[in-house]
């Protein structure tokens, strides 16, 4: 009796416990596509346009949706990550100065406050 108690309790702990490990690795995908996103923004920071908008895209998958949004002495980058049926956002804003610091290579008209 002791036994089929002991498995029962296993089992139901374990059909708790896979699903939730799923949803977590889904997550952590689309967590890294949005982290992507971000470093392709910050690689392409536009010149002379106030915004700018993109999907990365490869083999026919959406992986994410960026935007630049040129802001004042910075960018201000929002990225949504997709993985299957989930979407993480990051929202990050960074001025000019850290991204010079950082190695970015920033428009000179950017620097101006354009």
């Amino acid at each position: 009796m002791k036994l089929s108690g002991c498995l029962t309790i296993i089992i139901l702990v374990s059909i708790y416990i896979f699903p939730q490990e799923k949803t977590e690795q889904d997550i952590d995908v689309a967590y890294q596509n949005a982290k992507k996103g971000v470093y392709w923004a910050l690689s392409n920071i536009p010149g002379k346009k106030m915004k700018l908008e993109n999907d990365l895209i490869a083999e026919d998958k959406l992986y994410s949706s960026v935007k630049i949004f040129k802001e004042v002495n910075g960018v201000k980058v929002v990225s949504i990550g997709y993985h299957q049926t989930n979407e993480v956002q990051i929202i990050i804003y960074k001025s000019y100065d850290i991204l010079k610091t950082e190695g970015y290579n920033v428009p000179i008209s950017g620097l101006e406050g354009e």
